[in-house]
């Protein structure tokens, strides 16, 4: 785990504090434009009671007959007071059309001039305003008493600011509770999800993470094998180069599950039970690959698997032509082991004064190699490939094994001498490998069969093993058929098919005669290519 630079907060805890700021701040605006809301709310509101209040007064009829009387103070005082103090107004002011003042809630007032303006309320409108009168400032609306289409008095009712920011002050609490709880929802809100977020980055600070992914990053480009990271729900979170081109991955792999990379079923499964996987073949296309995946965890808690791809198809390569030739060498030990028989056998015929019988005894022996040697070289003019069967022969003699060898081939033929080795060597080792499986008594035969031209080839060749089920039969033309899927029907099989493939021709897999299973390969020459090349 890398350090954390001084003074560097984690990520987690910035993403919380800017949370609980951005919080703040919008409780904060949402107090005051509500308060802000409500106060205007609280002074349309009086404005609307008042003008209410004032029609109401305006237009009872007792209110009229007063305005015309010669005391109309006597009258309209007790009455504008009480309605006053039964509508929770400040004042009721009833006036004449002069201004002058006939009720106030301040008897030393009455007879003055009344303090605000009236707008057009003489000329029968009505006329609201906010204005600083002998009260203080007050809400208030001048309404016109009218008697016989005329103007007689003017009635102003009004509701002081004071008032208003009282009743605003009472409401203050419940705004503060919405306020209060909002904003510890928005800080419990922000903890979870900083919390969630510390478990995710682990506490790391930004410039960490940015180090760690370039340092990362640098790693999974500069290593030569292909490195996949998977998560928990297996889909690929990292991915380098190497794996892109050995497993020829879209540019959108990030992100995708491993189920639609076309990857092998038995690597997919593995990284899904979350077992360890250790150097397992496969073939994919024209590559031999060994994967190794195992699960990847962080302080004791996994967070999914590595999956590692190492290309083998040339090593593969080499590797089959070791295989050849240490197979050749055992042919020429068994061989020599066979010549050293029968020279000590001839020996002791000299010896024992035999001669005759000697000489007859080697004279057959020597017909006997020398015949198969000459029917294997006219039957088959590739030298190489007579080369291959004649150890194979002596391979089979040396196992107890019965092969047979039946056709013939030119020397031109439509694929290369190296894969016509690998076709035939690895299904003649297969074959061997299956008969090494049937019951001791049971006869174990071999049978290779051998036809083609310049142009077209076909090779067969089945056994007397135990054979291969047909539902399994279709995975030996699967790409990414595992070395481990069957005893016996590993890795060559694999190899036949990669060939084949290569050459755009056919491998079909039926049951033999002999009681096993018969592979036939068929191969075309290609339009265009010379014989021998592919």
């Amino acid at each position: 785990m890398t350090r954390r630079a001084e003074g560097e907060s984690p990520v987690a805890r910035q993403i919380l504090l800017l949370q609980v700021g951005v919080v703040v701040v919008l409780v904060v605006t949402a107090v005051a434009l509500a308060s802000l809301d409500a106060r205007r709310d609280s002074r349309e509101s009086a404005s609307d009671r008042a003008t209410a209040v004032a029609r109401s007064v305006a237009d009872s009829p007792f209110v009229r007959e007063a305005a015309q009387s010669d005391d109309p103070t006597a009258s309209l005082q007790p009455f504008a007071e009480e309605v006053r103090i039964d509508t929770g107004t400040d004042f009721v002011v009833v006036m004449d059309t002069d201004r002058i003042r006939w009720t106030h809630p301040d008897t030393s007032q009455i007879g003055g001039r009344f303090v605000g303006g009236v707008g057009a309320a003489p000329e029968g409108q009505v006329f609201t305003q906010e204005y600083v009168g002998t009260l203080g400032p007050s809400v208030r609306a001048v309404v016109p008493v009218v008697d016989a289409d005329e103007v007689v008095a003017l009635v102003a009712v009004g509701i002081t600011v004071d008032r208003l920011d009282r009743q605003l002050l009472r409401d203050l609490p419940g705004i503060a509770l919405a306020a209060g709880a909002t904003l510890a929802a928005g800080l419990l809100g922000a903890w979870l999800i900083a919390r969630r977020l510390r478990r995710q980055t682990h506490g790391l600070g930004e410039r960490e993470i940015t180090r760690m992914y370039e340092y990362y990053r640098a790693v999974l480009g500069a290593v030569r094998e292909g490195l996949l990271l998977v998560d928990d729900d297996l889909r690929v979170q990292l991915v380098n180069e190497e794996a892109v081109r050995l497993l020829a991955l879209p540019d959108d792999v990030e992100g995708r599950s491993l189920d639609d990379l076309g990857l092998p079923p038995g690597l997919v499964a593995a990284v899904e039970r979350r077992t360890a996987l250790a150097d397992e073949t496969y073939v994919l296309g024209q590559q031999v690959l060994v994967f190794s995946s195992a699960p990847a965890y962080w302080r004791e808690a996994e967070v999914g698997a590595v999956v590692t791809v190492r290309d083998r198809t040339e090593l593969q390569a080499v590797t089959g032509e070791l295989d050849l030739v240490r197979g050749l060498t055992e042919s020429l030990r068994a061989q020599n082991h066979e010549a050293a028989n029968r020279l000590h056998t001839i020996v002791s015929l000299v010896e024992m004064g035999r001669t005759d019988q000697a000489v007859a005894f080697a004279t057959a022996e020597l017909e006997v190699a020398q015949g198969l040697a000459d029917e294997l070289v006219s039957a088959v003019d590739e030298p190489v490939l007579a080369a291959l069967l004649l150890g194979k022969t002596a391979q089979a003699a040396e196992r107890g094994i019965d092969l047979e060898i039946l056709g013939a081939l030119p020397s031109e033929l439509p694929i290369e001498p190296r894969d016509l080795v690998a076709l035939v060597g690895n299904l003649v080792d297969n074959a061997f490998d299956a008969v090494a499986l049937t019951r001791v008594r049971t006869p174990q035969r071999v049978r290779i069969e051998l036809a083609g031209d310049t142009d077209d080839l076909r090779i067969a060749v089945e056994d007397s093993g135990p054979g291969i089920a047909v539902e399994d039969r279709q995975h030996v033309l699967e790409r990414g058929w595992s070395s481990k899927a069957q005893e016996g029907r590993g890795l060559g099989l694999a190899i036949v098919t990669q060939v084949v493939s290569q050459h755009g021709g056919t491998l079909d897999v039926t049951d033999s005669p002999l009681g096993g299973a018969r592979f036939a390969v068929g191969v075309r020459r290609r339009a265009g290519v010379r014989g021998g090349e592919a």
